[in-house]
């Protein structure tokens, strides 16, 4: 019972930190005049992966790295399988072609990579975590120079402006919020999964996964509500990429992660790659440019087989 409320008290932190830290980035961000696509690609995406973050900085360092993995692959799955899934079942997205000339392309590259570097070892090595950050940083670079807009109409419900002293407030207990979360959530999860008898990757790629996607999650299903497509596939996207460059890679740098559950690499791995890649189509079939409530349904499906067969 209490590693159950731990989890609770964790994840609201984490949810609440998230929005907290959301809200102040992109009132900086205002502040800057950046334009909304580079908001949705590199603030909001940052600000929507730092749970992530955190609990795997948190879970590597106590000595938990099958925690930190799972969280992360776990949360990519759950992007894509179940928090894209609702959002175009309550509404249908149009998308244009910088989406598959730029930002599934880097998702699959940095997919690939990540794939490259922890598959044949089972290690991700401090210095794979630097080729990973160095890449998110090129691709950064890129986004600030190049990139268009990937959706259309697609408009941030936090797209306020905010005095400065706010601003600086809300990244305060963001912050605050988001390290005591992520040490509720790891102790909580830890201790579920010894209760439970049960890995420490089950327990990430499930409840902690799932966890941290849900400041994705609330934030879309408020955004469907007032009409506004505040996260769309470049925001999912984005985050998706922050998790495996930024989180996986700033983690590794820190202390080396070990794959402990050979089920990561020889099952979830695979699924993330197969979510990832068929996105592609789903985007072009049947109509193009364009993803509706049946590609919703197929996600939707991919991701409830993916947790029968994770938990059974």
């Amino acid at each position: 019972m209490l590693n159950l409320l731990f989890i609770a008290v964790g994840l609201t932190l984490l949810i609440l930190g998230g929005n907290w830290l959301l809200k102040s980035a992109v009132a900086f961000s205002l502040r800057l005049n950046i334009s909304r696509i580079i908001i949705g690609m590199t603030i909001v995406s940052f600000a929507t992966s730092a749970p992530e973050l955190i609990v795997s900085i948190n879970a590597a360092l106590e000595g938990f790295p099958d925690l930190a993995l799972s969280n992360v692959v776990g949360s990519n799955i759950a992007n894509l399988g179940l928090v894209l899934a609702i959002i175009i079942l309550l509404g249908s997205i149009d998308v244009r072609k910088a989406f598959y000339i730029t930002d599934w392309p880097v998702m699959m590259a940095a997919s690939l990579l990540f794939f490259g570097f922890i598959y044949f070892d089972g290690i991700l090595q401090p210095y794979e975590g630097g080729i990973m950050v160095l890449f998110l940083f090129l691709f950064l670079i890129f986004l600030l120079r190049f990139q268009k807009t990937a959706i259309v109409d697609d408009v941030h419900e936090d797209d306020k402006p905010l005095p400065l002293y706010k601003a600086v407030l809300f990244m305060g207990i963001g912050g605050f919020a988001l390290w005591g979360g992520a040490e509720l959530l790891v102790k909580g999860a830890v201790g579920m999964a010894t209760f439970y008898e049960v890995s420490e990757r089950v327990i990430g790629i499930t409840v902690v996964s799932v966890g941290t996607s849900i400041p994705e999650l609330a934030a879309s299903i408020i955004a469907i509500i007032k009409k506004e497509k505040a996260i769309s596939v470049g925001n999912l996207i984005g985050s998706n990429i922050f998790n495996l460059l930024a989180v996986l890679g700033i983690t590794s740098m820190i202390s080396p992660i070990y794959v402990i559950d050979q089920g990561l690499l020889n099952s979830d791995i695979w699924w993330m790659l197969g979510i990832s890649f068929v996105i592609l189509p789903l985007v072009f079939f049947p109509k193009g440019l364009r993803l509706g409530w049946r590609d919703g349904l197929i996600l939707l499906s991919f991701y409830t087989v993916f947790l029968y067969f994770t938990l059974f």
